[in-house]
This record gives C-alpha cells, structure tokens and sequence, in this order.
C-alpha cells in the first residue's frame, strides 16, 4: 500500500473526461484500487477545480467536483503549520510557484511515496518527505 498524490490538473482530467489524460488517470486509480494505496490531495485542490464551475455558476459540475473529492477513496491534505514552514523553504526556489509550494508541502507533509503530476518541470525538484515526483505520462504504477 503506498500514499499517492494527485494534483489539481489530474482531477480535472477525470471530471471534464479530458483525453487522453482521462483515460490515464482512470487507469491509475484503477491499479490504485486494486493495491490498496490512498490517494491524497490537498484542500487548495478543491478551491482550484472548484474555480470554473463557480465562476460560470455551473452548481451541478462544482457538486460533482465535492463529491469525488470528498468521497471516501481521497483523503485532504489541510495546509496546517508544518505545511507551511515546508511551503517556505520551497518557495527559496524561486521556479517553483506558489500554488505548486502549497502542493508539495502537503504532500511532503503526508509522506507521499508518488506525486503525480502534469508539470513536468516539477518531476525535476527533489522535496523530502516525497519519494517520487513524476509527470503523468511516466506514472505507471
């Protein structure tokens, strides 16, 4: 069983049936399913997907986005204190934006073996207390 991360993007994906990431995306949490592993993401998550819908005042897509992420199969990461000091020592590294800090230091603060992401460049960055940060289309599981 592992702790697995999943980024904002990867949700839209899922939701919006976004090919061919959707198709990826089911498949990973399909091999999820079967092993056993959590798939974690944090609050921010919601308030970004939640951006869109809100903004267009679309309630139905907005629910559909609350009730995946707060059904029992994903667990989320609030930014507490300790999110926040790794958030600081993450944004030393001026590449790597702020909303993608907060992501990385709840994932760090998990002690998530994978963060999965669509940002390529952030599979490069190296943050303790995460094993693997890989991009999508290298996410096999």
């Amino acid at each position: 069983m592992s702790r697995l991360f999943f980024d904002t993007n990867l949700f839209i994906y899922l939701v919006e049936d976004r090919e061919p990431w959707a198709q990826t995306v089911t498949g990973i949490l399909e091999r999820m399913s079967e092993r056993k592993d959590v798939l974690l993401t944090s609050t921010m998550t919601l308030g970004e997907v939640l951006v869109k819908p809100l903004s267009l005042g679309d309630n139905g897509w907005a629910n559909r986005y609350e009730s995946l992420l707060s059904s029992p199969g994903v667990t989320l990461i609030p930014f507490d204190k300790q999110c926040a000091r790794i958030y600081a020592q993450l944004r030393q590294d001026k590449l790597i934006k702020a909303p993608d800090a907060i992501q990385l230091a709840c994932a760090a603060t998990a002690g998530c073996e994978l963060f999965i992401t669509n940002d390529d460049r952030l599979s490069r960055k190296q943050v303790p207390g995460i094993q693997f940060i890989v991009p999508l289309d290298r996410a096999y599981l």
